[in-house]
C-alpha cells in the first residue's frame, strides 16, 4: 500500500501530463476526468486509527484492486461531490487496513486528498451491521444513514467478524470541510 502512495505523490508533485510535442494543451474539460479503473487517485487518513494511518484509494472493489489498498465503488459519487462516495477496504488480509473498523466513533474525521484538495468527512453513527446483499448502504441518500436528502457524504465499508464475511460493517460520514493542499494539512490532521 505505501508504494501505491508514493506512486501517487509523485504523480502529483509532477503536475500535469505535458502537451504532446507540436500540440497546444486541450482546453480544461467541463467533466472531470473518470478514475482509471485499478489506480490510485487519492490517500486516505482516519485519526482514530493511529496518527500514521495513510492508506491509498483505487478505482473499484475487484480482489486485485482491494489487495492494493481502498477500493472506490463504481457508479458512486467522486471524491467531494454531491453524493455517496463510497469505499471498501478488507478487515484481516491484504494490509487490514480496516481491522480496527469497529473503534470508528461519531464526530472522527475521515480526511482524504486528491493532491489538490483536501476533503474532511465526519463519522455521523458508530459502525451499522448489515448484509453483504444490503447494496442500498452506497446509494446516493443511504436509506438506513438517516441522511433525509442530497448531500456529500462517504460509505466506508468493510466484512464482519474480523476474521469472516457473513456480515458487513458500515459507518457513513458527511463532508464538513475542504481547503486547498497549498494551505497545508487540515487541522483534523494536525490538531
Amino acid at each position: 500500500m505505501d508504494g501505491e502512495i508514493g506512486r501517487l505523490q509523485d504523480q502529483w508533485s509532477a503536475g500535469p501530463p505535458a502537451a504532446s510535442a507540436g500540440r497546444s494543451a486541450a482546453p480544461p474539460a467541463a467533466e472531470p476526468r473518470p478514475y482509471e479503473p485499478g489506480k490510485p487517485f487519492a490517500v486516505m487518513y482516519i485519526p482514530r486509527l493511529g496518527t500514521d494511518w495513510a492508506k491509498p484509494v483505487l478505482q473499484g472493489t475487484t480482489t486485485g484492486v482491494l489487495q492494493r489498498g481502498l477500493g472506490h465503488y463504481d457508479r458512486t459519487a467522486r471524491l467531494g461531490e454531491t453524493g455517496n462516495f463510497a469505499v471498501a477496504g478488507h478487515r484481516r488480509t491484504y494490509g487490514d487496513p480496516f481491522k480496527d473498523f469497529p473503534e470508528l466513533r461519531p464526530g472522527d474525521a475521515v480526511v482524504l486528498t486528491d493532491g489538490t484538495t483536501w476533503f474532511t468527512y465526519r463519522i455521523d453513527n458508530r459502525p451499522y451491521t448489515t448484509l453483504p446483499a444490503d447494496i442500498g448502504v452506497i446509494d446516493p441518500v443511504p436509506q438506513k444513514s438517516g441522511y433525509r436528502g442530497p448531500g456529500r457524504y462517504l460509505t466506508l465499508t468493510t466484512c464482519e467478524p474480523e476474521w469472516g464475511h457473513s456480515h458487513r460493517l458500515i459507518a457513513w460520514a458527511h463532508l464538513d470541510s475542504t481547503q486547498p493542499v497549498e494551505q497545508g494539512r487540515p487541522s483534523a490532521l494536525t490538531g
